[in-house]
């Protein structure tokens, strides 16, 4: 359950940037997990220089810059034709991201470490011979957990416990920015009333920008994060790139909340379903179904769970259109 959130926070983290672009903007940004692998390679190179703590807050700054660059150079002159142009555009701009990527940094993973305090445990879970569950901060020693103790240990990484709080944050941060200052209420108006807000004196143009330079910097933040906690590599974005929209879709184009119920739903899923490596079978015999031995020999019936769970998303993508199209939280129709 822990790597299971943990998992899902990070998926927020990366889904919060694009929910604000298009909450505020009406852009659905085709490049986001793009800029996602760019900030944990910029972060990288940072890191070998001045350290992780300087690259988690240089790395997301740069990305964002380069996202308010890209917007105002190329995004916001075919903003006026409408959405098409837009995903065409940033849909191009992701395969030129992964090129660049490539010929700076190589088509191998590079070995980015996080913080040293960070590549511990962050607490040990005990699990006694007596059924009875323990808790320690840190990593509990060696003899504790000796096989001859008859203890258990499950280390959980101070990684993932470090994604769990920024995420954490970030939703607080971002719901009080929208929500709660005169900033948030500018940026919302700009995208209903665009006229009203210049005739009050705001310009924007710039608005927008500095929304999609935000969006962007949410996204090289959680890489920078995401790259130390798992793999930085150029496929980083492939990964990731679809599920980022499926947790979008899922929750409610715009939704901030509901981008946030749904990747802790895909997040807690997908970890479940690795975990629990049972066939279909299987589990029709648990519940009391009486196959043959032919059956059981099925390739159908033989797929396991893990086997069927990069496509678990995808069918509650499905279900969600077909029963709810507007999504979990979401206010308009996908």
């Amino acid at each position: 359950m822990l790597n299971g959130l943990s998992y899902g926070l990070l998926l927020f983290m990366l889904s919060s940037g694009l929910t604000l672009i298009f909450s505020m903007m009406g852009v659905l940004n085709f490049a986001h997990a793009s800029f996602y692998m760019v900030g944990a390679y910029i972060g990288f190179s940072i890191a070998q220089v001045a350290g992780f703590w300087v690259a988690l807050f240089i790395a997301p700054l740069l990305v964002g810059l380069l996202g308010a660059g890209f917007e105002r150079a190329s995004l916001r002159k075919v903003h006026k034709f409408g959405h098409v142009p837009e995903l065409l555009v940033t849909f191009g701009l992701s395969f030129v991201i992964v090129e660049l990527v490539q010929l700076i940094w190589g088509r191998s993973a590079v070995d980015f470490r996080p913080a040293e305090i960070l590549q511990g445990s962050a607490f040990t879970l005990l699990h006694d011979a007596d059924g009875t569950m323990g808790f320690m901060f840190g990593r509990a020693p060696a003899e504790l957990c000796a096989a001859t103790s008859g203890t258990t240990c499950s280390f959980f990484p101070a990684t993932r416990a470090f994604i769990m709080l920024v995420a954490v944050v970030m939703l607080a941060s971002l719901w009080l920015l929208i929500t709660r200052t005169r900033i948030g209420l500018v940026i919302q108006a700009a995208l209903t009333h665009p006229e009203a807000v210049e005739a009050l004196g705001h310009n924007v143009p710039r608005v927008f920008m500095l929304v999609f330079g935000a969006g962007t910097g949410l996204a090289g933040l959680a890489g920078v994060i995401g790259g130390t906690t798992f793999v930085t590599e150029p496929a980083m974005a492939l990964t990731l790139g679809a599920l980022l929209f499926v947790v979008v879709v899922v929750g409610g184009l715009g939704s901030l909340s509901g981008a946030f119920l749904a990747s802790i739903i895909i997040g807690v899923m997908q970890t479940f379903a690795v975990a629990l490596d049972h066939s279909l079978a299987r589990v029709l015999t648990n519940m009391g179904f009486e196959l043959s031995a032919a059956a059981r020999q099925n390739e159908l019936l033989r797929l396991t769970i893990s086997d069927a769970a990069p496509i678990l998303p995808f069918l509650l993508l499905v279900l969600i259109l077909i029963f709810r199209p507007r999504g979990l939280l979401g206010t308009r129709d996908t």
